[in-house]
């Protein structure tokens, strides 16, 4: 089976974001301004693969070129931005049968393969899908090595009492027995979003981990956005800022993307859980379908998350490259 498989023209990225919003693995990220925010801001060049059968988009494959000490690297997503979710997302394939489906996904993975080798000639590759990439084969048999990465999405496809009491016991008491005249959560800007990006950064340095996200790329993500948006939630105690989440909507989804860290200071709120209580709320309000806690492959941080009786999803972390250049992919950050 053949698929035409080439970088999206001007014409193609016109019609970019209706793809993305048509793919059960399209998310914010995926989408024509979040992929030009994230080649800015990781100094990579961005080639937006897209591929046809006949006059049928099947498919797109954004990858990011990085250039380092004479060796091409590429990737999807890009590292160091902490994006969650990219790789492939397919198109029109949900009515064909289970065989030439896996035909046409096989064509079009192959011919990017062929391309990216091709035209880049990659020493080193890492992709990481979104949620809905259910078969990794593909990549596989590309002389990738696939790892699944699990994550943890809430249903809120029911009414709030029935959310609510899903919870374990503790989550249920800390949401119902916090004083509502002692906080005020609110979905913010700009100024907020800096100072739940100053709170992550201050724990992860005191833990002794990188984190070079800059403040710029949540920004612009914030202000490009399309057909999604980045909330930015804060939990203020006497107009005093004490923690926040940074959430990301797109679709029936809202997922969990930066903050939630813990606190320094001092007060007698479950913080957290109030704010990750109040973006399911406004999720059941607007209608959405889950809430995605972004992340289940830590035990310690399970513990938390798991307490609102979550379902587990899988996705895929894949790699290429000799041994050597998988040892050396330290310049590669894992979301987690």
């Amino acid at each position: 089976m053949s698929v035409d498989v080439r970088v999206a023209t001007a014409d193609d990225l016109e019609r970019w974001n209706g793809y993305v919003e048509r793919s059960p693995q399209g998310r914010l990220w995926h989408e024509r301004e979040a992929l030009e925010v994230q080649a800015d801001h990781a100094d990579a060049t961005l080639h937006p693969l897209i591929g046809f059968k006949g006059q049928e988009a099947v498919g797109l494959f954004p990858v990011f070129e990085i250039d380092k000490r004479f060796v091409t690297t590429v990737f999807s997503p890009p590292p160091h931005l902490r994006v969650p979710y990219l790789g492939p997302a397919f198109l029109n394939m949900g009515k064909l049968k289970q065989r030439k489906r896996e035909r046409r996904r096989l064509a079009f993975v192959d011919d990017c393969m062929e391309w990216i080798r091709s035209e880049l000639g990659p020493k080193y590759s890492h992709v990481r899908t979104a949620t809905g990439f259910a078969d990794a084969r593909p990549l596989e048999w590309n002389e990738y090595e696939a790892s699944p990465e699990y994550t943890y999405v809430v249903d809120l496809e029911r009414d709030r009492e029935d959310l609510l009491l899903s919870f374990s016991s503790d989550a249920r008491s800390n949401v119902r027995n916090a004083d509502d005249d002692a906080y005020e959560i609110t979905v913010g800007g700009r100024k907020e979003i800096e100072l739940i990006m100053e709170q992550v950064r201050n724990r992860y340095e005191s833990q002794g981990v990188d984190f070079r996200v800059p403040d710029e790329f949540v920004l612009d993500l914030h202000e490009r956005a399309v057909g999604g948006e980045i909330r930015p939630y804060t939990l203020r105690v006497d107009d005093e800022f004490v923690g926040g989440i940074l959430a990301v909507e797109y679709g029936d989804t809202t997922g969990r993307w930066l903050g939630g860290v813990r606190t320094d200071t001092e007060v007698d709120l479950p913080t957290n859980d109030l704010l990750d209580w109040t973006i399911m709320e406004d999720g059941l309000d607007r209608g959405l379908a889950g809430y995605d806690l972004v992340g289940a492959d830590n035990r310690r941080i399970n513990r938390y998350k798991a307490k609102f009786n979550p379902e587990l999803r899988t996705y895929y972390s894949l790699e290429y490259g000799s041994w050597g250049m998988r040892q050396a992919a330290s310049i590669y950050d894992s979301v987690k």
